[in-house]
């Protein structure tokens, strides 16, 4: 028998909890689902003998140990931070890991005592980072196989909603942690185009925005990520003149969101005075210049940050109640932590809500002579407001992936990410079975 403990047990979870439970019996797995509160899991655990939930403290050292001990393989989708703990636990009882997070410096220095040790520390297994390598690198293998030159790649993807449930007018509800969403895009993004570098300072990155379409799907704009650079390396794409990895929304709501850029509203590095005495109304009028006489606030807004009063931006913010008199609450609180509060009276899935992951790619790369473009999309939709299609897009993967490594399938040791054929080919192949699959178009680009 093998021993899986699974660390975290929120929203992403639900996918890859269920998909463990299917596979358990089958593959002779002992499920163990470990988190600070696991209530919600002994009412779908108690029919499984071979399944146990564990209040689990990552900073309780002798717990970590005995449990990272007992395992034959550790899977982490607790908060991204606590990952480097579980790690280095992992490689003490040299025992393999798979996380659903991007590879930091941090565990770069791990890299060595991994594989040292014969073990693998499987890390971007999920949806973006994750699915969206596995994809990208299966269109690379192909085009270099056929002998093409790879000119320009672009991917973006977003957590968005549904169409049925699209229904209010930023056209965004939180299918993830909503922190994260709040701090997204903080930073200096740096690409390349055309062969030239380019970096877009956070107060500039909601108003330098690409345009894409997916057919059936609509509209949507991206915004760059980070740091588009480090993956040349990996792709095998050192040469490559245009590269940019991204976020998608649908169109409108960055500009919106470049009004809290611009105002500071997501600084989550100073803590607000008396925050838990303020409003909705009087914290946003605190990032504001004194306003005239007779002057309201919403033309106070406009005039400073020169938009429309009557525009569709303030008519999102007021849609959220930024400019009514509600209390905030929160004491101490940054402006990020306020702003969050706002966002998730409103933004929260209802039930019944279904999420939507949109991703794409486009290749344009030469073969004998001709350009030509690939375009490659995934849509998937969730099912209700917790089997989402986010939890299943990250789940999913990094189900099949613990089952390939159980199953010693996975060679490649020390951190790894799935950008090899071992590993990305059967995880796109299985997920086609729960209707995770791209859309592929090919067409020639006249010269």
């Amino acid at each position: 028998m093998k021993r899986i403990l699974l660390l975290g047990a929120g929203r992403s979870a639900s996918s890859l909890i269920a998909y463990l439970l299917q596979n358990a019996v089958s593959e002779n797995w002992q499920l163990t689902i470990g988190d600070i509160s696991v209530t919600h899991l002994h009412v779908l655990l108690e029919p499984y003998s071979y399944a146990n939930a564990i209040t689990f403290d990552v900073h309780d050292e002798t717990q970590r140990a005995e449990e990272v001990a007992n395992a034959d393989l550790v899977i982490s989708l607790l908060p991204a931070v606590f990952h480097i703990i579980v790690a280095k636990e992992c490689l003490a009882q040299e025992k393999n890991l798979i996380t659903a997070s991007y590879v930091t410096p941090e565990f770069l220095e791990l890299h060595q005592e991994a594989q040292d040790k014969s073990l693998t520390i499987l890390m971007e297994s999920g949806l973006d980072p994750g699915i969206d390598h596995m994809s990208a690198m299966q269109i690379v293998r192909h085009i270099k196989a056929e002998g093409g030159k790879l000119t320009s790649f672009k991917s973006f993807t977003g957590g968005l909603v549904a169409p049925e449930s699209d229904t209010n007018p930023w056209r965004y509800k939180f299918t993830w942690n909503p922190r994260n969403v709040v701090l997204a895009g903080q930073g200096t993004a740096k690409y390349i185009k055309n062969g030239a570098y380019k970096y877009i300072p956070y107060h500039k990155l909601f108003q330098r925005t690409d345009e894409f379409y997916v057919e059936g799907y609509g509209h949507f704009e991206g915004y760059a990520n980070r740091d588009s650079l480090s993956y040349r390396e990996p792709y095998g794409l050192l040469d490559i003149p245009t590269m940019l990895r991204g976020t998608l929304r649908r169109p409108g709501y960055c500009e919106a969101w470049n009004v809290f850029v611009q105002l500071g509203l997501t600084d989550d590095s100073y803590t607000l005075d008396s925050s838990e005495s303020m409003t909705y109304r009087s914290y946003l009028q605190a990032f504001l210049p004194p306003a005239t006489d007779g002057q309201s606030m919403e033309e106070c807004l406009s005039l400073y940050l020169g938009i429309d009063p009557d525009g569709e931006v303030v008519q999102k913010l007021a849609w959220l109640g930024l400019f009514e008199d509600s209390p905030v609450e929160l004491a101490g609180a940054t402006p990020a932590q306020v702003l969050e509060k706002i966002l998730k009276e409103k933004w929260t899935l209802s039930p019944g809500d279904k999420d939507m992951i949109v991703m794409q790619h486009l290749f344009e790369y030469e073969l004998d002579g001709e350009k030509r473009e690939i375009t490659s999309s995934l849509v998937a939709i969730g099912d209700d407001e917790v089997q989402t299609a986010m939890a299943k897009t990250v789940g999913l993967p990094v189900g099949i992936l613990a089952k390939l490594m159980l199953q010693d399938r996975i060679s490649h040791r020390g951190v790894v990410i799935p950008i090899y054929p071992e590993l990305y080919e059967p995880v796109l192949e299985e997920l086609k079975e729960f209707g995770i699959d791209f859309v592929e178009q090919e067409r020639s680009l006249v010269s």
